[in-house]
């Protein structure tokens, strides 16, 4: 937002999903050689410090927004994101829940709930369960703690998330398989942290099953529609055979059925009567 898309409210403070969108005009700035690092990391510093709008403004003035001409305005008037978008599901606040313990037990955090910014989990002869696959997200990028002691943590993220992984394992491990892996634009990312003793921490990238049944449906559908077509194929090759078949007999005097051959033996007989 400038002084002008807003006149007289400057001083209006920013919320967090505001400092979020202004990052991400960043990180696509950084992205396509607009910013170097340096510069980066000095206005990611300035947003996430800032209160207001009046502050938001200048870090963003100079940037445009991909494929636009106009520079990126921070409005006051919040507009639905777009069904889907990652937008949509990075919704500022404090998180349904920061922590977990399991001791000689376990926990679980799945389904529609929001990951924290910081979220810390503790498992001793015991194992937990962090499903990020239908969650929103407190912030763009958020951190897991894991502190799994003869235990394990088992942490699902969606496809398009990008996973750090930062965790120290003593005859025990984290997984590595997901780091390094690219995110989609303005997906948030997700850092995994901790430590690990005769226990683990694995993480895994799966869609969600209604996702997965959606796609199994979609297969389905495929190849009924590939059956039908090779169907009817086969269909219309069977018929231009049968019209060659029955054109060869034709000109060798054999076709409508084998009555027209059967014309020159009864005239022979016809005549050996008359003899």
């Amino acid at each position: 937002m400038t002084d002008d898309a807003a006149p007289g409210l400057p001083d209006l403070r920013a919320s967090d999903a505001d400092r979020e969108r202004v990052a991400e005009v960043l990180r696509d700035a950084l992205a396509e050689g607009r910013l170097d690092m340096t510069e980066f990391e000095e206005r990611l510093e300035e947003t996430y410090k800032a209160r207001t709008y009046g502050e938001l403004a200048p870090i963003t003035r100079d940037l445009p927004v991909a494929g636009v001409t106009p520079p990126p305005l921070v409005s006051l008037h919040k507009e639905p994101p777009a069904e889907g978008s990652w937008a949509g599901r990075i919704v500022g606040g404090e998180g349904s829940s920061t922590w977990a313990v399991a001791v000689l037990s376990g926990f679980q955090r799945r389904g529609r709930w929001t990951a924290p910014r910081r979220f810390n989990c503790f498992a001793f002869w015991g194992g937990g369960e962090i499903d990020l696959r239908e969650a929103n997200f407190a912030a763009g990028e958020i951190e897991i703690n894991c502190f799994a002691i003869m235990g394990g943590v088992q942490i699902t993220v969606p496809p398009g998330v990008e996973v750090v992984v930062r965790g120290i394992g003593v005859m025990g491990g984290f997984d590595q398989r997901e780091t390094g892996v690219p995110g989609d634009p303005g997906a948030p990312r997700v850092v995994v942290g901790g430590f690990a003793f005769w226990g683990g921490v694995g993480i895994e990238r799966k869609k969600t099953r209604a996702a997965r049944r959606q796609e199994k449906l979609d297969r389905k559908a495929a190849k009924r529609e590939l059956r039908s077509s090779s169907r009817d194929d086969e269909g219309e090759s069977d018929h231009r055979m049968l019209e060659d078949h029955n054109d060869i007999l034709n000109k060798h005097g054999l076709g409508q059925g084998h009555g027209a051959g059967a014309g020159p033996r009864e005239d022979r007989r016809e005549r050996r009567y008359e003899d």
